[in-house]
């Protein structure tokens, strides 16, 4: 019997990922920039992160010597937006320092009221806690296969390097794994949220 199949594969969740290394002559002024942004507000926002410290102040990428990265965010967001197919969504960026000293982490969540979201590795030393992505269909929890398989759960583990951007759904469960080096892991974070066109 010649039988034809078909299949589709169904559910996609698209993230993306972009090597910004070439920003690395940023990179020493950025890190003494938080290091005393953290001496000056030793007190961290809490949210999501343990054993570490993450900034109140949510602007970032705002700051003038931020300027080259919030450049290459607003790109990268952009064309995300086009694949999304709202090519001219107008947007702002909320944008903080995610800090873990040995031991922190960030405990599973997402990020309500946003566009999408997505994380920047600055300092990333070797015992880096991993970001995962959780796979976002509940019912794959039970799946008997594991990544890399047709209908298998396919949680998707990124090992940060210094420069590289990460960009994904807002609704996507995430956490980041226990960093295990004394020199601390910082990532900025960022939420591109939609801009009211009223104002």
């Amino acid at each position: 019997m010649n039988l034809e199949i078909h299949f589709n594969d169904l559910f996609p969740t698209r993230i993306w990922q972009a090597d910004v290394s070439q920003l690395a002559p940023h990179f020493p002024a950025w890190i003494a920039q938080i290091n005393a942004m953290r001496a000056a507000a030793p007190v961290a926002a809490g949210r999501s992160n343990r054993g570490g410290w993450n900034s109140t102040d949510k602007t970032i990428l705002h700051q003038p010597s931020f300027a080259a990265l919030r450049e290459v965010v607003d790109v990268t967001c952009k064309s995300a937006f086009e694949q999304m197919g709202i090519a001219n969504q107008a947007f702002t960026l909320e944008s903080w320092v995610n800090m873990h000293d040995r031991g922190g982490f960030n405990f599973e969540h997402m990020h309500d009221g946003a566009l999408i979201s997505g994380a920047f590795y600055l300092q990333v030393p070797k015992g880096a806690g991993s970001l995962v992505l959780r796979d976002p269909r509940p019912r794959s929890a039970g799946a008997f296969l594991k990544a890399g398989a047709a209908n298998a759960i396919n949680d998707l583990h990124i090992e940060p390097q210094a420069g590289l951007l990460v960009v994904f759904p807002y609704w996507l469960e995430h956490h980041v794994e226990p960093h295990e080096s004394d020199v601390p892991r910082i990532a900025i974070s960022f939420n591109a949220l939609k801009l009211d066109a009223s104002r």
